[in-house]
């Protein structure tokens, strides 16, 4: 598969994840049914957030080397979109909690880049 597929894929998901979000948000009502709505509140904004940093990071990557090698790009612009995807969700979840503060949203970014500098550590052996 080519990278432009990808990417069209991605951002089509995204698209239709970022919908999903809108109607989500716009249409429960967290007060009837809290668990679903939560549920779908956070895996449609999982998705959406996912796809759109991984499209922002894979053009960022493509801006930053000018190389051809578009197969690691993707790769690692997911990876990292993934992980800044759940620094998001992870401050927004402690948020709900009541317990978000800047020492542990600063310690939520903190672990997930110990496992982004393991990932590149593995990658560079």
């Amino acid at each position: 598969m080519t990278h432009n597929r990808y990417l069209l894929i991605v951002g089509i998901a995204g698209l239709v994840s970022w919908i999903a979000w809108f109607i989500v948000l716009n249409k429960l009502d967290p007060f009837e049914s809290m668990g679903v709505s939560l549920s779908l509140f956070f895996l449609s904004m999982f998705f959406a957030l996912s796809c759109t940093f991984t499209i922002i990071g894979f053009y960022f990557r493509l801006w930053l080397n000018k190389n051809e090698i578009y197969s690691q790009h993707i790769s690692i612009a997911f990876r990292q979109g993934i992980e800044l995807t759940i620094i998001a969700l992870g401050c927004i979840f402690f948020l709900i909690l009541g317990v978000l503060t800047w020492w542990s949203g600063f310690l939520l970014i903190l672990s997930v880049s110990l496992v982004e500098l393991y990932f590149v550590a593995r990658q560079e052996g």
